[in-house]
C-alpha cells in the first residue's frame, strides 16, 4: 500500500470516527430534550413551596419526565401517588429529619462532573457543602438532624459485583466537623481489633442518641453489619451478610437487603429485617431483588425504590414478613417521611 493510499484509510477511519461520536452526541442530545418533556399519563408536578417540616408529608426526587425532573417535589404520605409540588432544588440522593436535609449533587463541569453534599434547612437553604469523592450512593440524616452521612462509590458503580470502593462519611450538622472516611475509625471484629486494606463502609443508618449508627462494613469478600460509636469512633460487627442497613423508629430492627445463594449475580438481593435483641432473620414479602436503602415509613411499614419506565418507582410492604409489595409512586426514589 503506498504512502497516499495509507493517508486515505486514515482520514476515511477518521471521518467515520467523527460521524460515531456525532451521532452519540446528537442522540445523547435528543435523549436529554425528551427528559425535559412530560410523558403521557405521568404524575402531575407544579412548582411551589416545599418544606421538611410540614406534618404528614413525604419529600423525595421526582424522576417524572420534564421540567421538574430530578428536583425535591413532596406530597401528602397518605396520597403518595397525587400531584406533586417541586421545589427547583435538584438531587441525586436526598434524605432529611427534623428540619434538616442532605442532598447529594451533580456539579456538571465541561469535561466531566463532581459531586457534592449540600445540607438544607427546613426550607431548603443550603448551609454547608463538602466534596464528595465520587458517584452519589447512599444518604441518611439522624433523627434529631445533627448528623447527616453520605456513600460515594470511588471505583467501580455499583454493589452487585466485588470490584467497587466506597467511601461513607458523617457530618455534624451543628459545627460542620466532617469525618470523611468511615475508615479511620477503630473496628472490632469478633471482638478483636481488625485491620485490612480492603475494608469498606456504606449505607449509615444512625439512632436517635446522637452517638450510635450502623453500617455495613466489608472486606474479605464478606459483608457484616457492624454498630458504630461516634463518640468512641469505633465500629462492631454484629451480624453477617447486609448491606445498606436502616434502623426502625422505636431502634429495635433492622431492614436491609442479603445476598441469597442462587441468585443472578447481578440481582443478588432479597429484602430482610433484622432483630437487634434475638439477632432473629425475617425475610419479607418482596421477591424481587432489591437495590436500596430502604425506609421506615413507620414502625410497621418499609419503602423501597424499583427500576421503573422512567428510573424508579417506590413500593411499601409490612415489616413482618406477611403481605405482598404495593407501588405506591411512580418516577420516585428517596424519600423521607418528615414533619
Amino acid at each position: 500500500m503506498t504512502v497516499r493510499n495509507r493517508i486515505l484509510v486514515l482520514l476515511a477511519a477518521l471521518l467515520a470516527l467523527a460521524g460515531v461520536a456525532t451521532a452519540s452526541v446528537l442522540h445523547a442530545s435528543a435523549r436529554a430534550d425528551r427528559r425535559d418533556r412530560t410523558q403521557a399519563g405521568g404524575p402531575k408536578v407544579t412548582s411551589g413551596a416545599v418544606t421538611l417540616t410540614r406534618p404528614g408529608r413525604m419529600v423525595f426526587r421526582n424522576m417524572a419526565w420534564g421540567p421538574h425532573r430530578d428536583e425535591l417535589s413532596t406530597v401528602p404520605a397518605s396520597d403518595p401517588s397525587g400531584p406533586r409540588t417541586a421545589s427547583g432544588v435538584k438531587c441525586l440522593r436526598f434524605y432529611a429529619a427534623s428540619g434538616t436535609g442532605v442532598c447529594l449533587q451533580a456539579v456538571h463541569g465541561a469535561v466531566s462532573d463532581t459531586y457534592r453534599a449540600v445540607i438544607l434547612d427546613a426550607r431548603l437553604k443550603v448551609t454547608a457543602h463538602y466534596d464528595v469523592p465520587g458517584i452519589p450512593s447512599r444518604a441518611r440524616v439522624s433523627p434529631t438532624g445533627h448528623f447527616a452521612a453520605w456513600t460515594a462509590f470511588v471505583g467501580g458503580d455499583s454493589y452487585a459485583g466485588t470490584n467497587f470502593s466506597t467511601r461513607a462519611a458523617i457530618v455534624d450538622t451543628r459545627t460542620g466537623k466532617l469525618i470523611p472516611t468511615l475508615e479511620s475509625f477503630r473496628i472490632l471484629k469478633d471482638g478483636h481489633a481488625y485491620r485490612a486494606a480492603d475494608v469498606n463502609f456504606w449505607g449509615v443508618t444512625f439512632a436517635s442518641d446522637d452517638r450510635t449508627f450502623y453500617a455495613t462494613l466489608a472486606t474479605k469478600g464478606k459483608t457484616y453489619l457492624v454498630r458504630g460509636d461516634l463518640k468512641a469512633r469505633t465500629v462492631t460487627t454484629l451480624h453477617t451478610n447486609v448491606e445498606c442497613p436502616s434502623l426502625s423508629p422505636d431502634g429495635t430492627r433492622i431492614a436491609y437487603k442479603k445476598r441469597v445463594p442462587g441468585l443472578s449475580k447481578d440481582a443478588p438481593w432479597r429484602l430482610y429485617v433484622l432483630n437487634l435483641r434475638t439477632m432473629r432473620e425475617t425475610p419479607l414479602a418482596e421477591t424481587r431483588s432489591v437495590d436500596d436503602q430502604a425506609v421506615w415509613k413507620d414502625t410497621h411499614t418499609v419503602v423501597y425504590a424499583l427500576p421503573g419506565d422512567y428510573g424508579a418507582d417506590l413500593y411499601e410492604m409490612p415489616a413482618d414478613g406477611t403481605g405482598e409489595p404495593r407501588r405506591i409512586s411512580t418516577s420516585a426514589v428517596s424519600p423521607a417521611y418528615v414533619g
